[in-house]
């Protein structure tokens, strides 16, 4: 044995044992007391629950895959036994992993100790995933929560994510003498001790890199109104003109608002008021179990309905633009129905981007709730007051496991590198606690009872909630592969709103497609001016265009904005003076 061999095998012995309780305490955790409560994919005991309900084997389905699952496993053993005879390791019929970015360590395919990991995992893989898939169950809901647990449960045990059986890690080990080991357990530690009970908070950026109101947030407003759920941002004209219906901007209250306004070339908020429009933004609390009675109404209330009001009289304008993002969209989409319901004309137009209002289809996000869990969920919210931010970034993150998950584990600890600088990572570990009426009403009204898409089912202050009553201009925009809202789903949703409502479909995900600038945007769009009666004949009818939406949408908010003129100072309004200086203070609060 060479000395490098003797060298990387002496830390590993000293190590590995170490590394693989870690990847253990982080699937343990959804085993300790209050855990359970909560959307965790790797509570086995759920998906334990789910095998053991109302369900029978198709038989047949059952043997054919037993039957190909020993056909590969046979010719795996064939094709050890004659590397072990000396000769090369060919190929086998497990399942390809060849656009798998798990396997692309060249010693994968060349080496036949890791090339046999590989394929046996891949093996063992692919025949657990089709045993669930021979289970017919009575409940199609419980099926793909089934598949969605078991996909859960095989990933998490990849050889990727040990020490002893990833090849890069034990090159990081011989190149470093065994110092990433030791900054990988400490970047472990430092990260257990900011997570809370029932989640693990791991860091995807350098948290040292960003800091808000410098190199993120930093287009200049000031705040202009505080209440205790929201400060009033108003940017600084960037022209001395500009439109004279003002444009208000309401972010999910479950994430801090400067995703919409990154560095300089992807603030979406450089960009409108680029565009000539006068723009205002809510930034949310980062809400203290104080606040736990505050429900979905009181959001509505004293987020956008109030900010309407503020930015009226700033303004002196009788209207204004509302656009709504994710959570924030289903927030205004509410709104835009309650002031319709009293007879208020106060909302020009709508947009709403990545947002859901029929639930039907809630994508993967509703794997995380059921009849047994949802009431669990809600006491320990209950209990804390609040709904801990950090569960839900960690509940997203999984839904994208092998990517934004287990690579960082990868990276963070078991290679100990640190993460290179990311706008949107940074943004999407900066969590925001939710006030526990707030969580359950949404919860409830939403994914679970899917209340939002029948007129008057939902009922606020008397008034009945009727999406239909929204006759205003309305845009919808979604991106072709978010997982969080699936655009098919979302296209529903402008099928509930009256007038003319106009839906886009941009390339890219959740917050990349929807944050692409018009100079040097990657993704493209697709337009079609029909609503057709399902998202298939819209696309099938839609016409690609390359770059950037927001120029379609600035396009389409002209007309709704009124003609320009003088542009007015943020805090010049005697009655709404500057409060502090743009991102504001409440932006600030972190949990850590």
């Amino acid at each position: 044995m060479g000395t490098d061999e003797s060298e990387v095998l002496a830390y590993l012995d000293k190590y590995a044992t170490v590394f693989n309780k870690m990847a253990q305490e982080i699937l343990s955790r959804a085993g300790a007391e209050g855990s359970s409560n909560y959307p965790n994919p790797f509570n086995q005991e759920r998906l334990e629950h789910l095998l053991n309900s109302d369900t029978k084997i198709d038989a047949n389905k059952l043997m054919q895959h037993q039957f190909a699952y020993m056909q590969k496993q046979s010719e795996l053993w064939q094709a050890a036994s004659k590397v072990m005879l000396g000769e090369v390791m060919g190929d086998t019929k497990a399942t390809p992993a060849s656009k798998d970015r798990r396997f692309a360590h060249q010693q994968w395919d060349d080496n036949p100790v890791y090339k046999y990991i590989k394929d046996s995992y891949l093996i063992n893989a692919e025949m657990v995933t089709n045993m669930v898939d021979s289970i017919e169950f009575t409940d199609p809901k419980l099926k793909e929560q089934a598949k969605f647990f078991t996909r859960q449960y095989v990933n998490s045990l990849s050889p990727t994510n040990f020490v002893l059986t990833n090849p890069e890690v034990c090159d990081e080990i011989l190149a470093t003498k065994g110092k990433s080991l030791v900054k990988g357990m400490q970047a472990y530690l430092e990260d257990l001790e900011e997570s809370p009970l029932e989640a693990f908070k791991m860091r995807q950026s350098d948290a040292k890199a960003f800091t808000l109101g410098k190199n993120l947030a930093y287009t200049e407003g000031d705040v202009v109104f505080r209440n205790e759920l929201i400060e009033l941002i108003h940017y600084k004209a960037t022209s001395k003109t500009q439109h004279a219906i003002p444009m208000l901007v309401t972010p999910p209250f479950i994430n801090k608002y400067y995703v919409m306004d990154l560095e300089e070339k992807k603030s979406l908020v450089k960009g409108l008021l680029q565009s000539g429009y006068n723009v205002f933004m809510i930034s949310w609390v980062n809400a203290q179990e104080e606040l736990a009675d505050y429900d979905f109404a009181d959001y509505m209330r004293k987020g956008p309905l109030t900010a309407i009001e503020v930015v009226k009289q700033i303004s002196g304008q009788s209207t204004v633009n509302l656009t709504g993002f994710c959570v924030g969209g289903t927030l205004c989409a509410v709104a835009a129905a309650y002031l319709r319901g009293k007879g208020d004309q106060s909302i020009a137009s709508l947009t709403l981007l990545t947002t859901l209002l029929d639930f039907s289809e809630p994508g993967e996000v509703g794997n995380y709730f059921s009849e047994d869990m949802l009431p669990m969920i809600e006491q320990k919210a209950e209990s804390k007051g609040v709904f801990d931010g950090r569960i839900i970034a960690m509940s997203f993150s999984l839904l994208r496991e092998n990517s934004l998950f287990w690579s960082f584990f990868i990276e963070n600890y078991l290679k100990g590198k640190d993460p290179a600088p990311f706008d949107i990572l940074y943004w999407n570990s900066d969590s925001t606690n939710i006030p526990a009426a707030c969580f359950k009403q949404y919860l409830r009204m939403t994914y679970w009872e899917d209340a939002l898409k029948e007129p008057g089912k939902v009922v606020i202050d008397d008034i009945p909630i009727d999406l239909g009553a929204i006759d205003i201009p309305s845009y919808f925009l979604s991106t072709i592969a978010d997982h969080i809202v699936l655009w098919k789903g979302a296209y529903k949703g402008s099928k509930l709103v009256a007038g003319k409502p106009r839906f886009v479909l941009a390339g890219s995900g959740h917050i990349a497609g929807v944050i692409n600038p018009t100079k040097g945007g990657k993704y493209p769009h697709w337009v079609n001016d029909a609503l057709c009666d399902t998202p298939e004949q819209w696309l099938d009818g839609a016409t690609e265009q390359a770059g950037s939406w927001w120029q379609d949408w600035h396009k389409w908010l002209k007309p709704q904005s009124g003609k320009r003129s003088s542009a007015s100072a943020p805090g010049a309004h005697e009655n709404y003076p500057s409060l502090c200086k743009a991102p504001g203070n409440y932006v600030l609060k972190r949990l850590e």
